[in-house]
């Protein structure tokens, strides 16, 4: 249905002038669909949107979504339900509304979207949403129900307008996308691609240009991070390592993370590059799924319970204090009680600082669906609440050791109380401090005064 550019609104002066265009942005599921939901706003303020947060005022609403968990595609088209109405009720008031859907779910079901939900407008893919100016274009000029998931040859990150003023002293850089590895649980590789790696030159200079407006740490992002082999100027690949050295050398960029790895992956030039490189933080997330070697088969893996405790080990060689994060699914097909004690004794000998935790979904179209047996619903309820009872143990005894250490900390934001910041560790947890709002973006040493289950708190050790 066509819709107009924007509303047009009669000033005490007689002029008539439009108002902006508003686009409400609801976003799921991982970090590169935050980064990619920022990308997305950026296109669209060259195209004279503004943000809004209430979707009632918005000419255009966009959910982008993740299609990892089956309750998180649902949870789309509730949201679906909703937006409708307000779309219906604007209508009457004379207001038209665009409703989109972007990302993993958009990849994965496409025009079966428009079908489940004819309020919807347009369903655009990961790979294509730098076509979203265009694709609207196309809506005003009278096309209908518009469904691109195509995987197009060009560049979409060339073709996206240069990255918007800071609006946090932390940013995500996406640097690599999709997955070869075929994990048998996962949609990755038929949402997102196979692996495709940003060019070095382009990567530095898009954190130039992020380090320009304020930001002092990068959080680099990948569905396989690790695997990263992007071409630099001499022609050849960088690693991993290489890109990290390479983004070590601008000037005001003060830390690097990045996630999530794949340990076969794991290289031993990135290893290195925690024991040698200042500005890499001393934190690593490195899934792991489950501790039984039948189950990990069953997953496609492609490596043992025995080979990640070595990589392990190795990488705690090189860097003693680093914390370790991971993923981990219980319940996947055919997964014994043995298969999940081996998975929880793992759990308990390596020490996790944190772990993402989830039940087996299975996901249309992934070789895991259809694997016999499946576990019951109850018996993968309990399995993950004493997973998950193990795993804060382990987050309270990292947490409770920085008791009384004094720690780096990059504060982010204003906290919930008045004269109160929040800002991360190196360790990646949130610490809480009494501290001036002109501390947002510093790095301040903090003292450890408490620690609680998902966070620090502390007093600044340098005067207010």
């Amino acid at each position: 249905m066509p819709f107009d550019d924007a509303a047009q609104q009669t000033f005490a002066d007689g002029e008539t002038r439009a108002e902006p265009k508003r686009v409400f942005m609801r976003t799921f599921g991982c970090q590169m669909n935050v980064y990619d939901s920022e990308r997305m706003s950026e296109a669209l303020a060259a195209e004279g949107y503004v943000e809004t947060s209430n979707p009632a005022d918005a000419d255009l609403a966009i959910l982008n979504t993740c299609h990892i968990r089956e309750k998180a595609a649902e949870k789309v088209y509730s949201d679906l339900g909703r937006l409708r109405d307000i779309k219906l009720a604007r209508g009457k008031g004379g207001k038209e509304t665009v409703i989109a859907v972007a990302g993993c779910v958009a990849q994965a079901e496409g025009s079966e979207i428009v079908r489940r939900a004819p309020a919807v407008d347009l369903v655009v893919g990961p790979q294509s949403y730098h076509r979203l100016p265009e694709l609207l274009a196309r809506l005003r000029g009278g096309e209908n129900a518009l469904v691109e998931t195509a995987f197009p040859d060009e560049d979409k990150f060339a073709a996206l307008p240069k990255r918007l003023p800071a609006k946090s002293p932390t940013a995500f850089l996406t640097v690599q996308e999709g997955c070869d590895k075929f994990c048998t649980f996962c949609v990755v590789p038929y949402t997102r691609g196979m692996e495709y790696s940003r060019p070095v030159s382009a990567l530095v200079d898009e954190a130039r240009r992020l380090v320009d407006r304020g930001v002092k740490e990068l959080t680099l992002l990948g569905q396989n991070v690790n695997g990263y082999h992007g071409e630099r100027a001499e022609g050849d690949a960088a690693s991993l390592a290489g890109l990290i050295r390479e983004l070590a050398k601008i000037g005001g960029l003060d830390r690097i993370r990045y996630m999530t790895s794949h340990p076969r992956d794991m290289t031993d030039d990135l290893i290195a590059a925690h024991r040698d490189e200042d500005k890499l933080m001393p934190f690593l997330h490195l899934p792991f799924q489950a501790a039984s070697d039948r189950v990990l088969a069953a997953m496609n893996r492609k490596h043992t319970a025995d080979d990640y405790r070595a990589l392990i080990a190795r990488i705690r060689a090189a860097r003693p204090d680093i914390a370790l994060s991971t993923d981990i699914i219980v319940g996947f097909p055919g997964e014994s009680d043995e298969d999940f004690e081996a998975t929880l004794a793992l759990v308990s000998e390596i020490g996790f600082a944190h772990a993402f935790s989830f039940k087996y979904s299975p996901r249309p179209g992934t070789p895991a669906a259809t694997i016999d047996p499946q576990v019951p619903e109850d018996v993968k309820r309990d399995r993950l609440e004493r997973l998950q009872q193990l795993v804060e143990a382990g987050y309270a005894r990292f947490n409770g050791a920085l008791v009384g250490q004094t720690i780096p900390v990059l504060f982010e934001k204003a906290g919930r109380r008045d004269g109160q910041l929040v800002g991360r560790s190196p360790y990646w947890q949130l610490v809480h401090a009494d501290a001036p709002v002109s501390m947002i973006g510093q790095i301040v040493d903090v003292t450890i005064d408490s620690a609680k289950a998902n966070s620090l708190s502390g007093v600044t050790a340098m005067p207010i």
